[in-house]
């Protein structure tokens, strides 16, 4: 039991959900179209059962009519040559049942049919070719072998009693009770589907004003424009009230934006503001603590290196904070062509006292783009000294610029232990650290690689190198794609071609820069 009635729970469950997932439309129609069948059933069960009674009655009455009448035209007579008692007019029987397609008997006292509506019996039973073989009732009115039989009795004098049978088929009322009941489903199943269809029709219409709104809502959600009207019915009702709040509502949302962009347009203006005032108090505060570094000594020369060092880092935030706060602002320097790989070698020859053992290789190829150069700077500075950062040392790190086709690629990719799949979705969100090597930092660095290459119209993807057969993937691969400048863009005087020809060096110390100057 307790299994029997889990398992209705389920199915009642079940069929809930599934009636929830209907659309409205087809739940209002099929709402109206099951109270039409409910009402169309209670009526049709009461006009049969009163078309039932009513024809069995008309039936009854007319075999009893039949029968007023027959009995007077029944007379009895003696055969002299068998002195048994016959009909007088059996033909005239004939015919009178004939009419009905009714059957007439006609029995002696003793119950032994004397004469019928088909042929004279004389004492015989009916033979195979009579309609029907019954016999004489034991009530006044009975059914046998499909008949309704209704007998009289009477007298004749001076010959005695006898029975007359009026029996007529139940299949003529059978018939008509089952032509109303076919016509009575047919009213219920038609009025079932008209209803349907019906309510189909009018949800479809009813719907049609909530349909719009969501088509204009859909609209606004691909736009994000709150600013977009919305479709009002013509009717003054309850989607028309609907339609004119939810317009109210986006336009306290688009005036509630417009203050929220205005608020932060003027927050990223002070911050670009206030970060480029304070770049000249800093540079002031260094340039005497690199003066008081030389001539300072002892402890003193130390707490003045510390000093420097902490004005250093805070120059390299407010630099950070420039930057991001101008992208903010849209705020774009003069764009001119800029080879990569003399960024690149650059910003390698600036990090290599940092280097710390690891393996840098570099492979320059010329690759110019339209940007600017002190940004693009910023970019591959930040590539590089993440991958010094976050790796242990002896790690591999490869940085290299090539030109493909339309676009000229920066790629800068380690050997290391990559960074965490926990934050590898939200790794250019600013002011996230990756924190399992215990390093710290701002978490602007690549927040800005992404910030300059939007700003310069390209992308920057993150994936793992490509591992050898039968090893799983390890360290970090970026990838910075960039528009490359068009080639008018591209001609630049012969000693800056030469600088920016193809270079491949490898370092562990200090020996990239004499490379490079070298070359």
């Amino acid at each position: 039991m307790a299994s029997l009635g889990s398992y209705t729970r389920s199915a009642a469950r079940a069929t809930f959900s599934a009636y929830r997932s209907l659309p409205i439309r087809w739940r209002l129609a099929g709402g109206s179209a099951a109270l039409t069948f409910v009402i169309l059933c209670g009526f049709a069960g009461i006009v049969g059962v009163l078309t039932t009674r009513q024809v069995r009655t008309q039936f009854n009455d007319e075999m009893r009519s039949a029968m007023d009448q027959l009995v007077p035209q029944v007379h009895p007579a003696i055969d002299r040559s068998t002195h048994q008692i016959t009909c007088d007019s059996p033909v005239a029987l004939s015919a009178y049942a004939r009419a009905e397609d009714a059957q007439i008997r006609v029995f002696n006292d003793d119950g032994y049919p004397i004469c019928s509506s088909a042929r004279l019996e004389h004492g015989k039973s009916p033979s195979s070719s009579a309609k029907p073989g019954f016999t004489l009732p034991t009530s006044p009115i009975s059914e046998q072998l499909g008949y309704r039989l209704e007998m009289r009795q009477i007298h004749w004098q001076p010959v005695g009693e006898g029975f007359v049978v009026y029996a007529r088929p139940l299949s003529d009322v059978d018939h008509t009770l089952a032509r109303v009941r076919f016509f009575l489903i047919l009213g219920v199943v038609g009025g079932t589907i008209l209803a349907l269809l019906a309510g189909l029709a009018i949800a479809q219409r009813a719907m049609r004003p909530v349909a719009e709104l969501t088509d204009a809502a859909r609209e606004i959600e691909r736009t994000r424009d709150p600013s977009l009207r919305l479709p009002h019915p013509e009717a003054d009702d309850e989607v028309a009230e609907l339609a004119r709040t939810l317009e109210g509502m986006l336009q306290a949302l688009d005036a509630a934006r417009g203050e929220t962009e205005a608020a932060l347009d003027r927050q990223r203006e002070f911050v670009a503001d206030a970060s480029h005032e304070l770049r000249t108090p800093l540079t002031s505060v260094l340039a005497n603590l690199e003066l008081l570094g030389e001539e300072l000594e002892g402890e003193q020369a130390d707490t003045a290196q510390a000093a420097l060092r902490s004005t250093r880092r805070m120059r390299r935030l407010v630099g950070d904070l420039l930057l991001l706060a101008r992208a903010d602002a849209k705020r774009t320097q003069p764009h001119r062509p800029v080879d990569l790989a003399e960024v690149l070698l650059e910003a390698v020859v600036e990090l290599e006292p940092v280097a710390g053992g690891h393996e840098l290789s570099v492979s320059a190829q010329r690759a110019v783009v339209d940007g600017a150069r002190d940004e693009l700077h910023r970019l591959a500075l930040n590539l590089i000294e993440n991958a010094l950062r976050h790796t242990p040392p002896g790690t591999r790190i490869r940085a290299s610029t090539a030109a493909s086709g339309p676009l000229a690629m920066l790629v800068v990719e380690d050997d290391g232990p990559g960074i965490p799949r926990d934050i590898e979705r939200r790794v250019f969100e600013r002011f996230v650290r990756g924190g399992r090597d215990g390093v710290r930092g701002s978490g602007l660095g690549l927040a800005i690689v992404q910030a300059v290459a939007e700003s310069h119209g390209g992308t920057v993807t993150l994936s793992r190198p490509v591992a050898a057969a039968g090893s799983e993937p390890h360290g970090s691969r970026f990838v910075i794609s960039l528009p490359a400048a068009l080639p008018a863009l591209q001609d630049e005087p012969a000693g800056s071609r030469a600088a920016s020809a193809a270079h491949t060096s490898t370092t562990t110390g200090s020996t990239i820069g004499r490379r490079r100057s070298r070359s």
